[in-house]
Order: structure tokens, then sequence, then C-alpha cells
């Protein structure tokens, strides 16, 4: 249950995973390597589908491993080199991954960001990278770079369209262009990306990840969960974010069946493709958890009363059931009477509890997918309402944690070791350390502190920016992430907010923004919210409404009868 934390001043290269299988950070292999075991064994598994497309196509392993050989060896004849930057400016989407991993095998470091990114990032994105060639979504996202890419001298245009334009290649004719592939010598030190972070405080940075660091996450993620060949993952996150990245180079090295889908079609297709696991963010899971109250209201009032009064149950009953098996992190250590007192408590609550499975719990789930297995979060903080609202009705949410940086994933709940309110242990070969923030000096087992994190998925550094890169990670391997948590005695990783975030009363009080956040945005009355108070005497929230519910429900102009109808944001002062 429990991984036992690596001392990174030794040897540390070969490591035991769940499997048996000893997983090797000195072998050669890569994500081209892999692709190729991944033909030899599943040539006709369909590996990506894009049931939205007129009409729905699907690819199997070979037909996408053939279209990145001829992507790479277009690329060959246009002269791209090994190591030369090429940006890919687009969405998810089968070509978005072809071009990938076609610049990948091909030694090229790719530069990906959202093709709806503000222009003025993305000029500085390919003018910090010194990207040669440019991939774009469509003629469309073309017309917004033009201009610096006239300016770059940026002459090598792809289209992932098949749209005609003499001054770009289409994703067509690029793969005609290409003669055969010639592999590179690759080895794992090799520099294969440079993800841009977001720029909201500064200029923004591009993290340097090299193919030994994407491997780690591809040989390391089965910690979390074991897919098999044939099972089915819905893709909603965009994959120039690293998360969504890492996960589907994971999934896909298991044989699974890459299916896509966006925010409008996310709820049909969890019924219509019956994936068996699902990555997403919080906000996906805030939206489902939206909907099921908004049908629930919906209902009569003797239903809604059912509803309510059995999620209560439920919520004592998991609490219990988490006490009696050690695994609640507000009861840790308990005494074996205590925990037997729980156990108690649980037996009396369970059939009650499934009572509201087989009433209530069994069709919520039935509504959101009938067939998911694990449900995998991460790409911000999961609130503790949701984490319990799922575990309730039996869906089962795997939280993560980990940052661009770290390629991402740092660490993560496994699915025999689901505590929840935390974000689970290190993957391997991976050390989690607390210490002061302002003295560096460790903390002792359950002391909050500053995150600090050493691994081989740890990046490179920043491109172009020894500064920055020296501000965050140390001449020993140590990457501070500038996130405050504390360590369980089972070693799970509680995150409790982030250093920079901290408020500072006049009074001196220090303060957690986090926690006040997520409780307020159980609030269906609220859809964003910002505690604010840096030197001030008391703290305050911009508060973003969610205005239908709000012009039905009346609640928030029954408290400010001044509010119209059309209001934006709202200052409340907290006491």
């Amino acid at each position: 249950m429990q991984e036992k934390q690596i001392n990174a001043r030794k040897v540390v290269q070969l490591v035991q995973s769940p499997g048996g299988k000893l997983v090797d950070f000195r072998s050669t292999s890569t994500l081209y390597t892999v692709w190729q075991q991944l033909v030899s064994q599943h040539a006709n598994a369909i590996a990506l589908r894009d049931p939205h497309a007129q009409p729905v196509r699907e690819w199997t392993y070979a037909q996408v491993y053939e279209q990145i050989l001829q992507f790479a060896g277009g690329l060959q004849m246009l002269g791209v080199q090994a190591g030369d930057r090429v940006a890919i400016i687009a969405e998810n989407s089968p070509r978005w991954l072809i071009a990938d991993l076609g610049t990948l095998f091909a030694g090229v470091v790719n530069v990906p960001r959202s093709a709806v990114a503000d222009v003025q990032e993305l000029a500085y994105i390919l003018r910090h990278s010194g990207s040669t060639v440019v991939i774009v979504q469509n003629l469309k996202t073309w017309q917004r770079l033009r201009e610096i890419c006239a300016e770059l001298k940026i002459c090598d245009v792809i289209l992932l369209s098949d749209e005609v334009s003499e001054e770009c290649i289409s994703f067509q004719h690029l793969l005609k262009l290409s003669d055969g592939f010639v592999a590179p010598t690759l080895t794992r030190s090799h520099l294969a990306t440079i993800m841009y972070t977001s720029g909201t405080t500064g200029q923004p940075k591009g993290v340097m990840l090299t193919h030994g660091n994407l491997m780690h996450q591809v040989e390391t993620l089965d910690v979390v969960v074991r897919p098999q060949p044939g099972e089915r993952v819905l893709s909603i996150l965009p994959t120039w974010h690293c998360y969504e990245r890492a996960c589907e180079y994971f999934l896909l090295s298991k044989g699974c069946t890459l299916t896509y889908t966006d925010r409008r079609h996310l709820k049909q297709d969890l019924q219509a493709e019956q994936p068996h696991y699902l990555v997403a963010v919080p906000r996906i899971w805030e939206v489902l958890y939206e909907a099921i109250q908004q049908q629930v209201q919906q209902k009569g009032a003797l239903s809604r009363w059912l509803f309510k009064t059995f999620i209560n149950i439920s919520e004592r009953y998991i609490t219990q059931r988490r006490i009696a098996a050690d695994q609640c992190i507000e009861h840790l250590q308990l005494m074996d009477r205590q925990r037997l007192a729980a156990q108690r408590q649980q037996w009396l609550l369970a059939p009650l509890h499934y009572l509201g499975d087989r009433l209530i719990y069994h069709k919520i789930r039935q509504s959101i997918a009938p067939q998911l297995k694990y449900a995998i979060t991460g790409g911000g903080s999961l609130p503790a309402y949701l984490d319990n609202f799922y575990e309730i009705i039996g869906v089962e949410i795997l939280n993560g944690y980990g940052m661009t940086e770290a390629s991402p994933v740092i660490a993560a709940r496994r699915a025999n070791w689901n505590i929840r309110g935390t974000v689970g242990s290190a993957l391997s070969c991976t050390e989690i350390r607390i210490v002061n923030p302002e003295t560096q000096a460790p903390l002792a087992i359950g002391e909050t502190g500053l995150v600090l994190v050493r691994g081989p998925q740890v990046m490179k550094g920043y491109y172009n920016n020894p500064n920055a890169t020296a501000q965050v990670l140390s001449a020993n391997g140590w990457l501070n992430t500038g996130d405050l948590g504390w360590l369980t005695p089972y070693g799970l990783l509680t995150l409790t907010g982030r250093a920079k975030d901290t408020i500072v009363l006049l009074n001196g009080e220090n303060i957690e923004p986090e926690p006040l956040e997520n409780v307020c945005r159980q609030s269906p009355y609220i859809s964003q919210i910002v505690v604010v108070g840096q030197d001030r005497k008391r703290l305050a929230a911009l508060i973003y409404p969610n205005v239908e519910r709000s012009q039905t429900g009346q609640k928030l102009r029954d408290c400010n009868p001044s509010l119209k109808p059309n209001y934006s944001c709202i200052l409340v002062y907290i006491a």
C-alpha cells in the first residue's frame, strides 16, 4: 500500500512495480520503441476513435504508427533536423497526436500550445523558443500567426486540416512528401518538448522535458491504474496540457482505445462510448455534480427529501468506514477501541447506505457512465465535498498531484489505497520532502510546509531562462513546487494551498484561502470565488454568481435587493 521513499543519493535505477516487473530508468526505451512494440502486439486493435467526425473515424495502432512515421519522414524531407524546435499550435485530435509523436520520433523538440491562446503569448513562444516550423490546427489559426511568422522568417507552415493554401502544407500533402523515415539515435537524455506555462505572473516559461522525463510517466503510472488492452478511455482535456499528454502516452502504451470528446458532447459520450476510464480536471466533476443537483431539484418534494436524507446518512457511513480502516486523515492513528467503535457505527449505517445505493446512487452511476471503472483527476485541487459525494455514490476517483515541471505526475492515490483528502503517495523513484518555507529545514511528519520534489520526471530547467531555473531547481535536483502540504505517517501527501497564496491579515493571522473558496463553491449560487485580504483588517471575497440559479432562486437578491439580474461580480466582506 505504501511505497518506500527512495534515497536519490544512492543508485535508484531499478524499481519493482506492482505487477512484478522491474522498471529500468537506465534503459534506452523511448516512445518510439514503445510504439514499435505496440504495433507488433496490437496492430489491428483500435487506437484512436473520433465519434464526432462525419463519418465516424477509427484508426488502428498500425494505421496510427504508419502515419506517425510518414509525418516524421515528411518533416525530414522539409529539411527539419533533430534538435530543431517545431511549434504545434492546435487542439486535441488524432492528428495532434500524430504530429506530436512524429516530431518526437524524428528527434525534433516540439513546442505545443493552444490554438485559441492569446496572439501575443503565441508570438512570444515562437520567438523565445526559436521555432523554425509551425504546425497549426487550420487556416484560421494560421491567419492569426501570419504576421509573426513573417517577422520570424518561418517559411514552413503545416496544417493539420485538409484545407488548401499556397502558403501552407496540408496534413495529407506532408504525408505524401515522405520518402521513408530515417530514425535518429535518441537517448532518454535528449530534449523532447518545451511546454510553456501560463504567463499570468509575467512571461510564460518554457519547461524543458526530456524523453526520459516522459518515459518515467509511461513506465510508472501503472501503480495508479492497470488498464487492459482494448479498454476504452474518454479524452476531453487539451494535449498541450502536460497532464492529459502523459496520461494519453501511458494509456495508449497499454493498448487502450482513446476516444475524443469535448465539453459539449461529454454527457452523451459518457453514455454512448461507455468508457472504462476518464481523465479529467476538478471542473468536470463540478459540472457533473451540478447537473445531478439540478436534476434532483426538479424532482418532487419526497424525492428531494429522500436524496438529502440518504446522502447525509451515507456521508456518516463513509466517515465511520474511513476511521475504522485508519484511512481518515482527520482521525489518524486512533486507538483500537476508537476504531472498533467506528466499525460498529459503520455496520449500523451500512444497511441504509446500501438501500440508498439501490434506490438512488446506482441510477446516478448509470446516468454518468455505466462502465466507468476509475476516474482520474488532476490539474487542480479536488474539493472535499466532491471527493465525498463521488465516494458516496460509488464513482471511484483517483486524485493525483503534479505540475508541468515534473512531467507532470508527482503523486497519486492508488486504486487499492484511495485515501480521500490526500493526493496519494509519490510515484516510483520520486522523493517528497516537506521543509520550512523560510529556512528550508526539513519538517517532521504531520507538519505543514513547502513541498519539494526530486525524481526522474523533474525537468531539465526553463528554456533560455537560467535565473528562473535557479529559483525553483536546486543544484542537487530538488524542485520547489511552491505548494504547501504535509505527509501522513503512511507517506501520503496532503496539500493545503499555495505558498504565495497565503493571506496575512494586519493582526498577523495567516489564512489559506483555498479551503474557504472550496466550501463556498458548494453553493449552487456561486460559480467562482476568490478570497482576498492581504494586509487588511479582514477578509473579502470576489464572487461570480451562477446567474441562472440566482435568477430562479432569488437567494442572492434576497440578501441584497439592489442587485440586478445582469450583475457580473459581487464584493462580499467576511467578518
